[in-house]
């Protein structure tokens, strides 16, 4: 519906003539040749007064029209836009990103080409960032330290795009992963959200920090928030031969999903994470109404425009 956000300024319209009728009239200044009022009379009859009409007339013209755009203008004219109502889910999602050293491993397949670990996670969990409209997410990074790289926020977008700049050893190389754990938990402490919730994805052992990932799970089943965990890796600790690098601590990240109430999952492949990306969609799920927004279109930069032309017209008239 279209309307004015300032209606109250047409009521300015007829301020010129207020003006006009109110102020003492402009005196002249004085003439450079001084002529017999009979004969200065003749010589402006006979040269010009047809033309200075025509000016006159012009100029109140252009002057009423630039007055009249510029008060349309202030006045705020606006349509209401329709929008559709964000959906709110009332949950805070955090998401704890492993970029230890073991994530430039090149062992996955994308689109056919062979991937580092961690370009795979960048696609399918920029995707997954995405589709959360309605939750509030947040993006914890860690290596051998966690840092909050992204604050819980609608703006899903840009959590996406946080995660796709992501790089190796701005966190160290180590994998801290009670301390990434621990970093999101405390966010969420101050959460006054109905639902919490960790994905937590990790490709290696926890072999940094002073604290236990299955103590941290504890500290996260007391506060009520769900620890999703992802396995991330072709070979599994238990599994692998002895001294051998690049293998997943499976049993420990399936331990603070139990633990907290949460799902584990194993990806060996890309194929597994894309899955893994959907089986997450289906367990959180977004379906509360969210409250519309008003967003108005705002077209005051039109009448303007057009008042702006008209006074250089005005101006370019005078001059010549």
């Amino acid at each position: 519906m279209f309307e004015l956000a300032q209606p109250w300024l047409i009521l300015l319209a007829p301020l010129p003539v207020l003006v006009r009728r109110l102020l003492p009239p402009r005196v002249a200044g004085s003439a450079h040749l001084i002529v017999p009022d009979r004969i200065g009379g003749a010589l402006l009859a006979a040269g010009r007064a047809e033309r200075a009409g025509r000016r006159a007339d012009t100029r109140l013209i252009l002057s009423w029209l630039i007055w009249g755009l510029l008060l349309l203008a202030l006045s705020g004219p606006r349509d209401l836009a329709p929008v559709r109502a964000l959906k709110v889910s009332g949950r805070d999602l955090a998401i704890v990103l492993d970029l230890s050293g073991s994530m430039v491993r090149d062992d996955f397949h994308l689109n056919g080409a062979p991937v580092t670990r961690l370009a795979a996670v960048k696609s399918v969990g920029a995707d997954f960032a995405r589709r959360r409209g309605g939750d509030r997410v947040a993006l914890i990074l860690f290596g051998s330290e966690a840092y909050y790289a992204a604050p819980f926020t609608f703006d899903v977008g840009s959590v996406a795009r946080r995660i796709e700049a992501a790089t190796i050893g701005i966190s160290g190389r180590a994998t801290n992963i009670s301390d990434g754990l621990g970093l999101a938990l405390k966010r969420l402490q101050r959460s006054e959200a109905r639902s919490k919730v960790v994905i937590l994805l990790s490709d290696g052992s926890n072999n940094a920090g002073m604290t236990t990932p299955r103590d941290v799970a504890g500290l996260a089943a007391r506060m009520g928030v769900r620890v999703h965990t992802i396995a991330l890796g072709p070979k599994d600790k238990e599994s692998a031969a002895p001294g051998e690098r690049g293998v997943v601590d499976a049993a420990t990240l399936r331990a603070i999903s139990e633990i907290s109430g949460g799902e584990s999952f194993r990806v060996r492949n890309t194929e597994d994470l894309v899955e893994v990306g959907r089986a997450l969609d289906r367990l959180e799920t977004t379906e509360s109404d969210g409250l519309a927004a008003e967003i108005y279109r705002e077209f005051w930069i039109w009448p303007a425009a057009v008042a702006g032309l008209l006074a250089l017209l005005l101006v370019w008239r005078e001059a010549r």
